[in-house]
C-alpha cells in the first residue's frame, strides 16, 4: 500500500479565468509533469475524486452562498446560446464560469475523499492538487480566486462525521487564510496556525483573532530561515499543547522567493523542512494524519519543485 494518496480530476482544467489570469489550469500541468518525471508519481496512490454533496458544502458555507453560485451559474448557461456572456465577475480577479461551479464541487469532494481515505487507514496522508484553491472563501462570500473553501469543508467533515475532537490546520500561503478564520474561529474543535505577508491582500488576521487563531504576519522579503524559526517557536508549541487527531495543510506556494504574487524569500527547502516539521507532529499525535490542499502558487516552475517537495516528505521518499 502506498503511504502517501494523490488526489486530482480533469474538472480542475476546465475552469479558466481568462487568458492572463495567475490561477490557470497550466499550475496542475506543471505539477503532474514534475511528479511524472520525477518518479514522485509511482509512490503515489490514486484516490477516485466525487463531487462534493449540499450536505457538505453546507457544513462551512450557508445554502444562500451555494444557491447564490448556483444561480449565477444557470443564468451563463441559459443566456449562452443567445450569445450571452461567458463569465459573471465576483470581484476585480475572481471570475465564475459555466464550469467553475463543478470544478469547486469536485475540489471539495477530492478534500472529503482525501480526509475519508486517511482516517480510515487506506493511505497514511494525502496530497490534493484541486482548483480552484479554497481558502479565501468565507462562509457567505467568494473571493481572491476561490469559491468554495475545500478546507474548512473537509475540517466540519472530519469532525461531524468522523467524530474527530482536535483539528488542526496549517497555512502557509503567502495570503491569510480569511476564509478559512471567518469559517471556522472559535470553534474549540479546531486549532489554526499560518504565517503570511503583511500588509497584504487580503489585508486580514491582524485584528483580534479568536483564541484558536495563531496568526503570525511578516513582512514582505522575509526569508525562509526567518520563518522556520517562527515555526519552530510559535508553531510548534501551540500544535504540541493541543495535541491534534489529524492535520490539514493549506498549503500554498506563493511564498517562494520566484514567485511574483508575494514578495516572500522562501524556496524548496523551506518547504521541505516546514513539511517535515508539520509530519513530526502529526506522527506524534495524530497516526501520521495528514490531508494537503493546494492553495496558491503562480510561478510554474516554483511550484512544480516545491510540491514535489512536500509531496517527497509526505511519502518518506
Amino acid at each position: 500500500m502506498a503511504k502517501t494518496g494523490y488526489l486530482t480530476h480533469r474538472d480542475f482544467w476546465k475552469h479558466h479565468m481568462g487568458a492572463g489570469h495567475p490561477e490557470c489550469p497550466e499550475r496542475l500541468d506543471a505539477i503532474e509533469d514534475r511528479l511524472l518525471m520525477t518518479g514522485v508519481s509511482d509512490a503515489l496512490e490514486r484516490i477516485e475524486v466525487p463531487l462534493a454533496t449540499l450536505q457538505q458544502i453546507t457544513l462551512a458555507h450557508s445554502v444562500e452562498h451555494l444557491e447564490h453560485l448556483e444561480e449565477l451559474n444557470q443564468r451563463l448557461v441559459a443566456d449562452a446560446p443567445a450569445g450571452g456572456p461567458d463569465h459573471a465577475q465576483i470581484d476585480p480577479d475572481t471570475t465564475l464560469t459555466r464550469f467553475t461551479l463543478l470544478a469547486a464541487r469536485r475540489a471539495a469532494g477530492a478534500a472529503i475523499a482525501a480526509t475519508d481515505a486517511v482516517i480510515r487507514g487506506e493511505v497514511e496522508n494525502a496530497f490534493c492538487a484541486v482548483r480552484p484553491p479554497g481558502h479565501h472563501a468565507c462562509r457567505d462570500q467568494a473571493m481572491g480566486f476561490c469559491f468554495l473553501n475545500n478546507i474548512a469543508i473537509a475540517v466540519r467533515h472530519a469532525i461531524e462525521v468522523h467524530g474527530l475532537e482536535r483539528v488542526a490546520i496549517v497555512d502557509f500561503d503567502v495570503h491569510h487564510g480569511n476564509g478559512t478564520e471567518n469559517i471556522l474561529s472559535n470553534d474549540p474543535h479546531v486549532l489554526m496556525v499560518g504565517f503570511f505577508q503583511h500588509p497584504f491582500y487580503p489585508y486580514s488576521g491582524t485584528e483580534h483573532p479568536a483564541p484558536n487563531m495563531l496568526n503570525l504576519p511578516v513582512p514582505a522579503y522575509t526569508k525562509g530561515m526567518d520563518v522556520r524559526e517562527l515555526v519552530e517557536m510559535m508553531w510548534i508549541p501551540r500544535l504540541e499543547e493541543f495535541q491534534p487527531q489529524m492535520i490539514f495543510i493549506s498549503a500554498g506556494f506563493d511564498a517562494h522567493r520566484d514567485d511574483d504574487m508575494g514578495q516572500m524569500g522562501l524556496n524548496e527547502n523551506d518547504y521541505t523542512w516546514i513539511t517535515s516539521r508539520i509530519r513530526d507532529v502529526a506522527r506524534a499525535y495524530s497516526d501520521g494524519r495528514i490531508v494537503s490542499l493546494l492553495e496558491g502558487g503562480y510561478n510554474l516552475d516554483a511550484l512544480a519543485r516545491s510540491v514535489e517537495a512536500h509531496v517527497r516528505v509526505l511519502a518518506d521518499l
